[in-house]
């Protein structure tokens, strides 16, 4: 079975950074297209930032020019540099996988961002 588990959550001050981190296993994790999505209280689940099996990536508008999408094959890694945090980025954030029609989805890492 398939394992994802985000780090790197927590509480930070407006403009500050964070670095979230998805550590894949029992997968091909090269073959996979790799994502983040977060998920406000009382809002619908939203894409975040994507990175394909060959390397492009895709962001929601909200986040372009602030976060950083990237992976490292060989660590079996997926990371979301994060930068000039707001107030409304605050949410849950879930790491996803995509190959062939298959999703999967780790239990998620809280990120705040509140003076």
């Amino acid at each position: 079975q398939v394992q994802l588990v985000e780090s790197g959550g927590g509480l930070v001050q407006p403009g500050g950074s964070l670095r979230l981190s998805c550590a894949a296993s029992r997968m091909f994790f090269s073959m996979y297209s790799m994502g983040w999505y977060r998920q406000a209280p009382g809002k619908q689940r939203e894409l975040v930032a994507t990175i394909t099996n060959g390397g492009s990536t895709n962001y929601v508008d909200s986040v372009k020019d602030r976060f950083t999408i990237s992976r490292d094959n060989a660590k079996n890694t997926v990371l979301l540099q994060m930068n000039s945090l707001k107030p409304e980025d605050t949410a849950v954030y879930y790491c996803h996988a995509e190959f062939s029609a298959k999703q999967y989805w780790g239990p998620g890492t809280q990120v705040t961002v509140s003076s």
